[in-house]
């Protein structure tokens, strides 16, 4: 091993600068060093400054840290040294520490996240669905013996204090507990209810954590909020949110401030989601988050996948027959129709794309929330298949066709309709992952 006079460190992103990397790596006597990154590779003899070589690269300075992770060897008489840089150090803390569960082919999970319960009052955003909610868990989820996961801002602490919640939902609770029969029940916090950690009376006290690691087979899934990947100091550390509830909770949310949250902001929407997906494609894993409201599925938002869906039935269309050619048409008529309503919807909310890159790698899904106006998104995972699902109040809201031709199944009388969106063997998804990332 060789060792060197490093005396500060930035790690940020990395673009093509003229910028040095390193503020000062001086080489011992007898020692040389072969620097490679991507194509380049190059030698310093001892001696040699680094802040004076061009081609090391950052973006914008950060806060300086001393030492860092490194490693080196000798080959043929040099000195190599690769750098271990950490550009998600939150989110690898995550993945490391997150409580290990096994899925298999009989495995059963329903995630859902950002319901934000409040007090039943008129400021209570869940109040809307708070019966589909609960007739979906109790009629369909339970006796169909899937396992929970509810993936962060279950309650809205910002707006209301625990106590007018729980008194309010209290057979709400009950029904999370029931999950653990079928397998288990989980509560990752997000950064909503964060508070709750110091709240030991609290009834899902036992089934709080801030990360979730699926192990499927050889591969992972990381479950958790996604607040953690945010720039936003208040949204990231518990401490630090805490300092702040009061005034969301007193001034900012009683004036009816919306752009305040994440999920009404779509710049910081995206940075946060092209964060977590370039960890995900860094560890080749699937990150499964809530946070930003807006369902991914594949990577992909509704948008970029009604857009892609468009663009390969254009691409049969030469190829199929007259009545193949009719059926096609009616489905792109379909589909344009429903793109034209997200095109309308997104001038109010800030449409935005969810592709981060030119080749789209399906290392993040997002469930969506809880409190839409029209209906509920969620994941399920059932055997060796994840989906995204919709379900919605059929005698209120407009019947809901799928991108995939499916067909809403009604629960019963209860009026309550489910869809599945979109689906995909977890096979296919970490193949692409494995091949692309």
């Amino acid at each position: 091993m060789c060792s060197f006079n490093i005396d500060e460190l930035f790690f940020f992103e990395f673009v093509k600068t003229r910028k040095p990397f390193f503020s000062s790596i001086v080489l011992k006597k007898g020692e040389r060093l072969i620097f490679c990154r991507g194509p380049v590779i190059t030698s310093f003899q001892e001696g040699f400054n680094l802040a004076r070589v061009p081609f090391f690269e950052y973006i914008r300075s950060g806060p300086s840290l001393r030492g860092g992770n490194y490693s080196g060897e000798r080959k043929n008489g040099f000195t190599t040294m690769s750098f271990k840089y950490k550009k998600h150090p939150y989110l690898e803390r995550l993945l490391q520490n997150a409580r290990s569960i096994t899925l298999n082919n009989s495995s059963k999970v329903l995630i859902l996240s950002d319901l934000h319960i409040g007090n039943g009052g008129r400021r209570d955003e869940f109040k809307r669905n708070s019966e589909l909610v609960k007739t979906m868990l109790g009629s369909y989820y339970l006796p169909e013996k899937y396992s929970l996961v509810l993936n962060g801002d279950v309650e809205e602490l910002f707006k209301f204090p625990l106590e007018s919640i729980e008194a309010v939902w209290g057979e709400l609770y009950d029904l999370f507990l029931k999950f653990q029969q079928n397998g288990f029940f989980w509560k990752i916090y997000g950064n909503h209810d964060a508070e709750l950690l110091e709240e030991p009376k609290y009834r899902l006290a036992a089934s709080m954590v801030e990360s979730l690691k699926f192990q499927y087979g050889e591969e992972t899934l990381l479950l958790f909020h996604g607040h953690q990947a945010s720039v936003l100091l208040w949204e990231t550390y518990p401490l630090v949110s805490r300092a702040v509830v009061l005034f969301i909770r007193y001034i900012i949310k009683p004036v009816g401030i919306r752009g305040f949250s994440i999920a009404y902001n779509s710049t910081r929407r995206f940075a946060i989601e092209k964060s977590i997906y370039e960890f995900s494609n860094h560890a080749k894993i699937v990150s499964v988050i809530g946070h930003t409201h807006r369902p991914l599925f594949e990577s992909l938002s509704k948008v970029d996948f009604l857009n892609y869906r468009i663009e390969e039935l254009c691409r049969a269309y030469p190829e199929a027959d007259r009545a193949q050619r009719s059926l096609i048409e009616q489905k792109i008529m379909a589909l344009k129709v429903e793109l034209d309503a997200c095109y309308k919807q997104g001038k109010k909310i800030g449409l935005r794309s969810g592709l981060y890159n030119n080749i789209t790698i399906p290392s993040i899904f997002n469930s969506g929330c809880a409190i839409g106006k029209r209906g509920i998104t969620a994941l399920e995972i059932e055997g060796n298949k994840i989906r995204l699902v919709y379900w919605y109040n059929g005698k209120q809201s407009r019947k809901f066709t799928s991108d995939r031709d499916n067909r809403p199944m009604e629960l019963g009388s209860t009026g309550f309709s489910r869809i599945v969106l979109n689906e995909d063997s977890l096979e296919y998804v970490f193949s692409r992952i494995r091949l692309l990332a």
